[in-house]
């Protein structure tokens, strides 16, 4: 068939167009089929009720003539209904004897009735039909033998048959008219399924092309497929996948060129101290202290900033096992205020709380490192001499934890990214911090099944709601 030859027989194309080809090739056959033998079931129940009709008339004309033994009324009858060319009718005498028939050229010939079909049981008085060969021919023949009774007393037997060699000839022609119709029909549908499974096929090689691309690296590529089915919502979720790959490889490479500089900044500082100290300045007492503070203190920063990574890592990856413990959320929040307090007393800044006494599900220490996080971030950007407050309330089946600075607050374009990992784009928010802790944060009150949000208006301070289940 046209353009066929140049299918792969193993893609998706020729799956489904092999597919379609044979099931409207197996209905079409079996209509067909089905067609024909109903035609011929029908035909031959219509000869063979006609038949019936026939002998059953006749054998009571006949039955009147052999009761008063006028055989030349037999024979007229017999050559009457016996002269189409395609009927052969014969009367036999109760010992099987032929009395008359339709064709007598043929019927002298035949010195024993009883190998005929049908006339061994006319004569034991059972009726006979069905499908036979010619008596000297090979040509089929639909015949019917009935015996002729009156009063209970076997007169003789009729005997009539028909030819079916015209029926035969005018049902191969209409085999044959059906075998065209069918082949033309399974190259019509070979065309409209070649074209039906183009249309599944080629979306998907083209999806499966993109995918290979976005496998590649490739995220800027779009997909368009307009199909209005599945394959279009397909192409959708795939356009969304290779923004979000795009999205993490382009934080990938942010977080990466973050960990490098925050790494390079105290390895450096650390290894211009070494050279210093190893230069003489280990000779001088004072400044061999502070150089060796400087090492302490960048060892520390390094040594902060690499567990707040894996802790990020494990929390991105699910590993992190949570305890499950019944916790207060007035204690929680005490916790995390005793462990700033001596900050704040340094810097200035006073606090207020105001939490109700809730229980919740959660591990403690965990909700304990997120509040310290976010509390920290609080204190680090409050105005000196300014307030931190803290608010914890039921709202439905949720708390809701509000921790609320004094500060500068953030920029509305900044906003949505304040929970990004090394976050410093807002001058105004930048700390001495990794950049990790609201990233921690987040990812541990997700853990817990709840959320957090930032709002904030520039020049009056930032809120953080934490929304934790009860």
């Amino acid at each position: 068939m046209v353009g066929l030859a140049r299918i792969k027989w193993n893609s998706i194309h020729a799956k489904l167009f092999a597919t379609y080809l044979m099931l409207t090739t197996l209905g079409t056959t079996l209509m067909a089929g089905y067609i024909l033998w109903s035609f011929h079931a029908y035909f031959m129940r219509t000869r063979q009720t006609d038949l019936e009709n026939w002998t059953v008339a006749l054998s009571e004309s006949v039955a009147d003539a052999l009761q008063e033994q006028d055989l030349q009324r037999v024979d007229l009858l017999v050559q009457r209904y016996g002269a189409p060319e395609t009927v052969t009718l014969r009367v036999f005498d109760p010992k099987g004897r032929l009395l008359t028939t339709s064709s007598p050229e043929v019927d002298r010939q035949i010195a024993d009735w009883y190998k005929i079909a049908g006339v061994r049981e006319a004569l034991q008085n059972q009726l006979a039909q069905g499908i036979t060969k010619g008596v000297l021919s090979t040509d089929d023949r639909l015949y019917i033998s009935r015996p002729i009774i009156r009063n209970g007393q076997l007169l003789g037997v009729l005997r009539m048959s028909i030819t079916l060699k015209q029926f035969q000839r005018q049902f191969a022609r209409v085999i044959w008219t059906i075998f065209g119709t069918l082949v033309l029909t399974i190259f019509l549908c070979a065309l409209i399924s070649d074209r039906f499974a183009r249309s599944l096929s080629k979306p998907v090689e083209t999806m499966r092309n993109f995918a290979i691309r976005v496998g590649s690296g490739h995220f800027d590529d779009k997909l368009a497929i307009r199909q209005s089915n599945e394959l279009d919502r397909l192409a959708l979720e795939l356009n969304r996948m290779s923004e979000r790959l795009a999205s993490l490889d382009q934080e990938r490479r942010a977080f990466l060129a973050n960990v490098s500089h925050e790494l390079r900044t105290p390895i450096s500082n650390v290894q211009v101290t070494v050279e210093a100290l190893r230069s003489g300045a280990a000779e001088e007492p004072e400044l061999r202290d502070r150089f060796f503070q400087t090492v302490e203190d960048e060892t520390k920063r390094m040594s902060q900033l690499i567990r707040d990574l894996l802790d990020l890592g494990r929390l991105e990856a699910g590993v992190t096992q949570l305890e499950q413990q019944n916790i207060s959320l007035r204690s929680l929040i005490e916790r995390a205020v005793r462990a700033m307090e001596p900050r704040m007393q340094t810097l200035g800044v006073s606090l207020a709380v105001d939490v109700a006494d809730l229980q919740l599900q959660g591990d403690p220490e965990r909700l304990l490192q997120a509040l310290l996080n976010i509390l920290d971030n609080a204190i680090k950007h409050s105005l000196p001499n300014s307030q931190v407050s803290i608010s914890g309330r039921k709202d439905g089946k949720h708390a809701l934890v509000k921790i609320q600075d004094k500060g500068p607050g953030i920029s509305e374009k900044d906003l949505p990214r304040i929970f990004e990992q090394f976050y410093t784009t807002d001058p105004s928010r930048k700390g001495s911090g990794s950049g990790l802790g609201l990233a921690i944060a987040k990812r541990i009150v997700e853990a817990h099944g709840g959320s957090i949000t930032a709002s904030s208006t520039p020049g009056y301070g930032a809120t953080f709601t934490i929304c934790l289940l009860l």
